[in-house]
């Protein structure tokens, strides 16, 4: 079946047209067969792109497709199970099918093909949405919901996240009810905020604000911010990141004995993903020194490993399935007609276990 053009828009034939191609070889395109050269495709695609040709939907509502599209950035991710269990159990609630693609940045060809097959919407989980998607999926006339969004989301988009900020200020004062002052932090590479060893301030074209809402970078501003509140002094030395591709475990162990090193070592360190903690754990035993007795380690995420790690993992759980479940609700809703009311967080939770303690005397 041959798709037509909403009426605001350019008709297939016109498309067809500028391409160069006939209207049938222009449908298969729109309708993602496979049956068509690459230079024909890009071609086509272009033409589809540079006019804003949207094929008309063959279904009244998308309320009643039966799918729920689902897109990670990539199944090895931290959480990722969770999301998923959280993704499907909402989907089947809802009665509708959860599919599942895997890949950073989806292009426009998957985007037009999962629109073209219809679905009730889209979840877009971490960074797998690229820049331009959204236009796309717009022009589709088809919702979609940014899961645990990597950067902060435009106000009038639809986004499910964890309430990280808080999350870091909870971590600071933990630690400082603990009784430390000399509280470290090792981060990812993507903080903007902080500087690594032998290194400038990573990312420096991005600004502390806009850094404070990347990935890591929420958790971290509510750190700091509530050391500001103890009256803390901003120590920049105390503020470590990974270089990037550097293994976090790896790249978490080297940064551990630089802050070991410093002249005033701390006493305590925020982790801020779980999985850099077994590197700041071994870079301590290499010392001879002693968590919690010597030195208290909290993390984030909560992963699987946190509770068995030696000694168990104090940490902040993130709302992965939680995330999830209200990302499809929101989604569902969204189809239905409803308008975002603007980003959703879900609170944090910090877990208490045997790695942090009151900081070693005099």
């Amino acid at each position: 079946m041959t798709p037509t053009a909403s009426p605001a828009g350019p008709t297939l034939a016109v498309v067809a047209r500028e391409a160069g191609v006939s209207v049938p070889t222009a449908s298969k395109v729109v309708n993602g067969r496979e049956d068509v050269a690459p230079e024909t495709r890009r071609r086509v695609a272009e033409v589809l792109d540079r006019l804003g040709y949207v094929p008309r939907r063959r279904v009244a509502a998308p309320r009643r497709y039966g799918m729920v599209d689902l897109a990670l950035a990539s199944l090895e991710g931290p959480g990722t199970a969770a999301v998923l269990r959280g993704a499907e159990r909402a989907a089947r609630a809802a009665g509708l099918e959860l599919v599942v693609s895997a890949g950073r940045h989806l292009g426009p060809d998957r985007l037009d093909r999962i629109a073209s097959r219809g679905t009730t919407g889209v979840l877009f989980h971490r960074d797998a949405v690229a820049a331009g998607s959204a236009a796309r999926l717009v022009r589709h006339r088809l919702p979609y919901v940014l899961l645990d969004p990597v950067r902060q989301p435009p106000p009038d988009t639809a986004s499910v996240g964890a309430a990280d900020r808080r999350g870091g200020a909870a971590v600071a004062r933990h630690l400082l009810a603990l009784g430390h002052v000399r509280i470290a932090a090792v981060a990812g590479p993507g903080d903007a905020s902080g500087t690594a060893a032998g290194e400038g301030e990573a990312d420096a074209g991005v600004g502390g604000d806009r850094a404070a809402e990347r990935a890591g970078g929420g958790r971290l501003a509510g750190w700091r911010a509530a050391l500001a509140s103890a009256g803390l002094p901003h120590r920049p030395e105390y503020h470590r990141a990974l270089s990037p591709g550097t293994p976090q475990e790896l790249g978490a162990r080297l940064r551990m004995g630089e802050l070991l090193d410093l002249p005033e070592p701390p006493t305590a360190v925020f982790v801020c993903s779980d999985a850099m903690a077994p590197g700041v754990y071994a870079a301590l035993a290499e010392r001879g020194l002693r968590v919690p007795a010597d030195v208290s380690v909290l993390g984030y995420g909560d992963a699987p490993g946190a509770r068995w790690a030696v000694p168990g993992l104090t940490t902040v759980r993130r709302p992965e399935a939680g995330m999830a479940a209200a990302a499809v609700g929101l989604l569902v809703r969204l189809a239905a007609g409803e308008r975002p009311d603007g980003p959703l967080e879900l609170p944090t939770e910090l877990v208490v276990r045997s790695s942090t303690a009151a900081p070693p005397g005099p």
